[in-house]
């Protein structure tokens, strides 16, 4: 089946979708995060056809997310690292996870993240870059950026907005 491209979406979530949004690839940028970085090494962890694994990293170096460094000249080998691009995606990545904690693994997170300082488990939680209070989703309000070109991007406010999560 023929994936539909959002490339000529005026949404950033849609231009996200663009780059990361297949199976693969999370997997590989997770990987990635966890300082996998070889061919062989992503192949191995993630179980992944060759071919695809070679298409997936390629598109992921065309977009910026990744970039190519030698290690080997004879053959040519790469390792595949992180650009700031592409390390920016951790918070992405985190947020599928702890998702991915809630409602997908019955029997207990997978994996759960150490916070280096402190040597506590962390769980991420979103705070408004301005005043660092926690934000929920019915705490924010979308609005038209500088980079709107439709303006039905953002749709009419809602009486009842969305409610926050419980825990």
């Amino acid at each position: 089946m023929q994936r539909t491209s959002f490339r000529d979406v005026n949404c950033s979530i849609a231009q996200c979708l663009e780059v990361i949004g297949d199976w693969w690839t999370m997997l590989i940028v997770r990987d990635a995060l966890f300082g996998v970085s070889r061919f062989d090494d992503f192949q191995a962890r993630l179980g992944i056809s060759r071919s695809v694994l070679n298409q997936r990293l390629n598109h992921l170096v065309r977009h910026g997310v990744l970039e190519r460094v030698p290690y080997q000249e004879h053959p040519p080998r790469y390792d595949y690292r992180l650009t700031p691009k592409g390390r920016d995606l951790w918070t992405v990545a985190t947020a599928m996870r702890q998702w991915g904690d809630r409602w997908a693994a019955p029997a207990g997170p997978p994996v759960e993240t150490v916070h280096r300082t402190c040597g506590h488990r962390a769980e991420i939680v979103p705070t408004c870059s301005a005043c660092g209070e926690p934000v929920a989703p019915q705490d924010l309000e979308p609005v038209l950026g500088p980079g709107a070109t439709d303006p039905d991007l953002v749709p009419p406010r809602r009486a009842d907005p969305v409610e926050a999560p419980e825990t």
